[in-house]
């Protein structure tokens, strides 16, 4: 039976606070994304955005593989096979979604990139009023990002193309979670995500400079090695359906440092829309505790007496 973390052991005994937790992580792990993005943006001109995300990804594989030690041997080919697929999620994410900036206004990115851990909270939806909260989700979603004008037939297809990565990404950390030790399967996926992308790292390896690596290590721990950690045990403790509907914290994550931080003016569409996403999120979590406290209270079936 794979080794839990220190923060997936607490709620073996409380499967019922599972849920919460769930949420907890993916808010650290959006606040983690926020905070790295605003230092890698730093470096943007002068390294180029693969670049960073390249190397954000090389550093975050290099510390994990030093922290974790994962084993190599001992793993199943399907283990193999998920593992490998996590990383290459991993890896198109970011290059599909970068790609999809150069075309797109943000919020159309990133509404276009949610569509993908959606469809997982809606496929995996089961009663067909449940699959409204997801919908709802995703209108809240809309009015965050405000995602008026900017369209290009370009644009949409890294933006669609992001969507299926991210949906992958939040598939496959729930299978990949369910075969491995702890983190060794998180581990193992950032380091082929790294391999992946080592092209652009090693292209942009010339127009980095001392403080530059200090921008890096620090985007690469808190926005890939932090962040993919939380969501990964997030997925472990719950389920891909229940955060893929938490994911829509980001853009309202985004919307409200930008607010409080930069100074930007949150329209009433924005509020409606924060609103959207938090209650729509809040009934999914309620609904996720309620069905584990049900399950946890159903008697269990008496075996039959041997004669």
């Amino acid at each position: 039976m794979p080794t839990r973390s220190a923060l997936e052991g607490p709620l073996i005994n409380r499967p019922h606070l599972a849920p919460l937790a769930a949420a907890a992580l993916v808010l650290g792990g959006s606040l983690s994304i926020q905070v790295s993005a605003a230092l890698a943006s730093e470096l943007f001109d002068s390294v180029g955005t693969l670049g960073v995300s390249g190397l954000r990804m090389a550093i975050a594989a290099a510390v994990l593989l030093v922290v974790f030690r994962p084993r190599l041997r001992g793993r199943s080919t399907t283990a193999w096979l998920g593992i490998v697929l996590y990383g290459v999620a991993m890896a198109a994410m970011n290059v599909l979604f970068y790609n999809a900036l150069v075309h797109l206004p943000l919020g159309i990115a990133v509404t276009l990139e949610f569509l993908g851990p959606l469809a997982v909270a809606v496929f995996a939806t089961r009663l067909r009023w449940e699959a409204l909260l997801p919908v709802a989700t995703l209108i809240g979603v809309a009015l965050v990002s405000n995602p008026s004008g900017g369209m290009t037939w370009i644009g949409l297809a890294f933006g669609l193309g992001a969507a299926v990565a991210f949906g992958g990404y939040t598939v496959l950390a729930g299978r990949v979670g369910e075969s491995s030790d702890g983190l060794d399967g998180l581990t193992l996926s950032v380091m082929v995500g790294a391999v992946l992308l080592a092209p652009f790292s090693i292209e942009a390896l010339p127009r980095v400079d001392g403080q530059a690596w200090l921008i890096l290590a620090a985007s690469g721990l808190i926005g890939v090695a932090l962040a993919f950690s939380l969501d990964f045990i997030a997925v472990r403790v719950t389920s891909p359906r229940l955060v893929g509907t938490l994911f829509a914290i980001d853009p309202v994550m985004g919307a409200v440092i930008g607010a409080v931080l930069l100074g930007q003016v949150l329209t009433a569409s924005v509020v409606i829309g924060i609103l959207l996403v938090v209650v729509s999120g809040g009934v999914v979590i309620w609904l996720a505790g309620k069905a584990q406290s049900k399950s946890l209270s159903l008697p269990a079936v008496a075996a039959p007496e041997q004669a």
